[in-house]
């Protein structure tokens, strides 16, 4: 029997009631028959990036325990919780959505198809992913660019345009 792969989720939403949103999602992922949720990180309030004018975004990261070794599976099962939570989905690229779920890590593995690339390809670059794995996995090592994500988001802590704010208990 293989034991089960970790994996590491950053999960968002900037529509509707946003933070029972990523509870619902949560929710989702740990009662997938594949899928155990090991952790889950604060709340965070975040900045909008590349498309700016919308609503900010509520985001966190979860760590997941999954019984494939098959990151193509876990990611139809993100594309399921999707689009069950959002029928409409996001009407373009980076635009504002219900629910937003992308596999950051997959085990230690480095891999780049037409429809997942692992680790995710712009998580070194969005503190809106980086804080929050810093709550769950600090210590987690980029597979490509051999740096812990604490050190990843050392790097880019400073930007201005990239204002990340953990929600307070009662938000």
């Amino acid at each position: 029997m293989v034991p089960p792969a970790t994996a590491f989720l950053s999960i968002g939403s900037n529509k509707g009631d946003k933070v029972a949103n990523l509870h619902l999602a949560i929710a989702c992922l740990d009662t997938h028959p594949l899928l155990q949720v090991a952790a889950v990180s604060r709340f965070y309030k975040t900045q909008p990036q590349n498309f700016v004018d919308q609503d900010w975004f509520v985001n966190a990261a979860v760590k997941i325990l999954i019984d494939t070794e098959d990151p193509l599976v876990l990611l139809a099962v993100l594309k399921q919780i999707e689009t069950s939570m959002d029928k409409q989905g996001k009407s373009f690229r980076f635009g504002p959505r219900k629910i937003d779920l992308d596999i950051i890590y997959f085990a230690d593995m480095v891999m780049k198809t037409d429809t997942l690339e692992i680790p995710h390809p712009r998580m070194h670059e969005r503190s809106f992913v980086l804080q929050p794995m810093c709550d769950i996995g600090a210590a987690a090592i980029h597979p490509v660019l051999k740096m812990t994500t604490r050190k990843l988001c050392k790097k880019i802590e400073k930007q201005k345009n990239q204002v990340v704010i953990p929600l307070d208990e009662e938000e």
